[in-house]
């Protein structure tokens, strides 16, 4: 959020999260309906499968791969700030606090799946509490005339108070507007392990998204109402300066803690599965789907949670965000085209989920990811540069490599078999 009012003021933020809400929540009503109609561990991956082929599976899940790789590394960053302002064991060098979150949560997903959901439960209602408790503190000490209190530059365009970057300032932010949501898509890639998840999935993730609309809105006022946006745009752990000093700051720097542990653990979850998914059907090695005594995938867990070990080192907590901000609005873009693809094609698909509006809703989200697209080269090209050239490296390796070892008995090539076999019929 700091990064955003840094780049947008409150009213460029403010109007970017607006805009990104309503992105999201259409997205999340699309997704509703492919989740049901394909449940299976590949989540975006498994529609683009279906719907755009294998080059269109693959582009998707290595998009969602490169948001789910990257996001922990930038989490960490921000773990470690947290833990060096609560002078916990004495640590002031981030990378041991790096380290320590990747062994820990990457083995406790390792001892199975029910173990690592019970943790990533407790921890998330804790971190509810906890923004119940800012909620009530940063109620008291609100201003409205906090909300506006960044210098205008007179040098940009539509430049007023209430957008003092002016209407670039707007694109700046949506970037940072998408953390408010990120990575809410990854609900689906637990339909393997969900019990009903044609029911259970796409009412899990309409459920998670109201929560993300109330949290995230509260959090964006209350906090720059609270301390003034100018001060939250420099600082490193908002939530606690916005309420200042005393026990109730002290115990949101706690809980507060346990939100960016929540994040990070969910977010290791969902990269083990959409490795997991692409590894069982060939699109990368095999290897990486090899799973342990219980049932938890090995390499798909700790090979990703090396590379994000290695890009949490650079401490770049702003970067690392818009690069895995690329990653994901590639897949929103690819996802929402899926749907609309399916609903042309294949309007006789069994669908137990249906989105409101259909393809009026999703297509609504599908202009809103290309413009986040290209809001990540805007904030910082040459983050946004480096992402887009991992995407074209695997991209390669698919063409020259893994599309002629694809694995036919995988449930998303089987998935494609049967639509084909199906039209065949018709």
């Amino acid at each position: 959020m700091e990064f955003g009012l840094a780049e947008g003021g409150f009213g460029g933020l403010l109007i970017a999260t607006v805009l990104i809400a309503g992105m999201y929540l259409a997205m999340v009503l699309g997704m509703a309906e492919l989740s049901a109609a394909l449940p299976a561990a590949g989540g975006g991956y498994t529609f683009a499968r279906r719907a755009l082929g294998p080059w269109g599976g693959f582009a998707t899940g290595t998009a969602v791969l490169i948001e789910y790789a990257i996001a922990p590394a930038a989490i960490a960053t921000f773990i470690g700030a947290y833990v060096e302002s609560l002078n916990l064991f004495g640590i002031t060098d981030g990378w041991w606090v790096y380290l320590a979150v990747y062994a820990l949560f990457i083995g406790i997903h390792l001892a199975g799946a029910g173990e690592a959901l019970k943790v990533m439960c407790a921890i998330t209602v804790i971190a509810l509490i906890g923004l119940v408790v800012f909620a009530v503190a940063a109620w008291g000490r609100f201003d409205l005339g906090n909300l506006t209190d960044i210098p205008v530059d007179t040098g940009a365009a539509g430049a007023s108070e209430f957008l003092p970057f002016g209407a670039f300032g707007v694109w700046a932010a949506i970037p940072f507007a998408i953390w408010f949501f990120l990575a809410v898509e990854g609900v689906p890639l637990a339909a393997e392990e969900a019990r009903e998840p044609e029911k259970n999935v796409p009412k899990g993730i309409i459920a998670a998204m109201l929560v993300l609309l109330v949290t995230g809105g509260s959090v964006l006022v209350l906090s720059t109402g609270a301390i003034g946006a100018q001060a939250l745009s420099t600082s490193g752990n908002p939530l606690v300066e916005a309420l200042g000093s005393g026990g109730a700051a002290t115990a949101v720097n706690y809980i507060g803690l346990a939100g960016l542990v929540a994040s990070f653990f969910s977010i290791v979850y969902a990269y083990s599965r959409q490795t997991f998914a692409l590894s069982r059907a060939g699109y990368l090695p095999t290897s990486l789907s090899v799973t342990n005594s219980r049932k938890a995938p090995v390499w798909a867990l700790i090979v990703p949670g090396v590379i994000g070990f290695g890009l949490s080192l650079t401490g770049e907590g702003a970067m690392l965000l818009n690069m895995a901000v690329f990653g994901a609005a590639v897949s929103y873009v690819l996802m929402m085209v899926s749907h609309i693809v399916l609903r042309v094609r294949e309007p006789g698909m069994r669908r137990p989920y249906r989105t409101p509006g259909g393809v009026v809703t999703t297509g609504f989200a599908l202009v809103i990811a290309c413009v986040s697209v290209v809001a990540t080269f805007l904030v910082d090209p040459v983050a946004a540069g480096w992402t887009f050239a991992a995407f074209c490296a695997f991209m390669l390796y698919f063409a020259l490599y893994s599309r002629h070892r694809l694995v036919a008995a995988s449930p998303d090539e089987e998935f494609a078999i049967l639509a084909r076999a199906e039209k065949e019929l018709e």
